[in-house]
């Protein structure tokens, strides 16, 4: 199956690059998470249906994406992906979110109801946010201080420093050492493959700015420690699918329940088994079955 780059303007300035797998008929946006872009999802892309037509894009500063103006909040980028799908004409399609583009894809469908379908919530940050800590003086988390300010997130010492300081001096171990950490902990890609991995991260230009935002997400009816809700996950009546693998060491366990609790009724909860932060690694076999099961009800 062939897939294709292509770019779109948008009318609020940015520019859009996205991947788009020819053929299919019904839609899939793919927003992905932070320190990746659409290359991220090339695998799944692979293994997916031929029936599906994959469109995965690669959000403001990510990827080929312009990041002229700077985010300020998970809204900018939902705005976007509006502002995207309107451009392209996309109707009746589904949305997939990984991680903080499950973040993305909730906000979008709260504020758009009548646009999307169906959304995948792929160990997703949760309605209530993904929270940033603080650091302690040896780099590891301060969990007793929620940071509060975009400023506070950019002189962060055992987080935004030391990835930012990765990504400008093409520190690949430690980046590859981080993932292998927190994210391939069970599979890795190919050696080749992981390499343009890499250089897909250091694209990101909007680090602090990403934190800051999953930081400030609130679409719960609960105050998060940094703000109150709007209590927009209501709004949300489409069908949902919840997945987490269950040793995920990103997206705990208490986030995923918070989704389930916010959403209600119209979400489903499913536990990948033996899967962390990227079931795509783990098991790709596992996490498209589930997927176009749904997508296919």
């Amino acid at each position: 199956m062939t897939v294709v780059m292509k770019k779109v303007e948008l009318p609020n300035g940015e520019t859009l690059s996205y991947r788009e797998r020819l053929g299919g008929e019904q839609i899939v946006l793919l927003i992905h998470g932070n320190m990746t872009s659409s290359k991220h999802w090339d695998v799944f892309i692979d293994k997916m249906d031929p029936c599906y037509k994959l469109i995965a894009v690669d959000l403001r500063g990510f990827g080929d994406s312009t990041y002229h103006k700077r985010i300020t909040g998970i809204k900018d980028f939902s705005e976007d992906i509006k502002q995207f799908v309107d451009a392209l004409g996309l109707k009746d399609f589904a949305i997939m979110g990984w991680s903080t583009g499950g973040a993305v894809g909730m906000q979008y469908v709260a504020d758009y109801p009548n646009d999307c379908q169906k959304l995948v919530l792929l160990a997703s940050a949760s309605t209530r946010g993904y929270p940033f800590f603080g650091s302690k003086e040896d780099g590891s988390p301060d969990l007793e201080r929620r940071v509060m300010t975009i400023e506070e997130v950019e002189r962060d010492t055992g987080k935004t420093i030391p990835v930012q300081a990765a990504y400008d001096n093409n520190d690949r171990e430690f980046l590859k050492t981080l993932w292998n950490m927190l994210i391939y902990t069970k599979n890795q890609p190919d050696p080749s493959l992981y390499e343009e991995y890499v250089d897909d991260m250091r694209t990101q230009r909007n680090l602090a700015d990403v934190y800051q935002a999953l930081n400030t997400f609130n679409i719960s009816p609960f105050h998060n420690g940094v703000n109150e809700g709007t209590d927009q996950a209501r709004n949300i009546q489409i069908p949902v699918l919840i997945l987490r693998g269950e040793r995920d060491y990103v997206v705990s366990e208490k986030m995923t329940k918070e989704i389930i609790q916010d959403i209600g009724e119209n979400g489903r909860f499913v536990e990948l088994k033996d899967c962390g932060h990227s079931p795509l690694m783990d098991n790709l076999e596992l996490l498209t079955d589930i997927v176009g099961k749904f997508l296919q009800e």
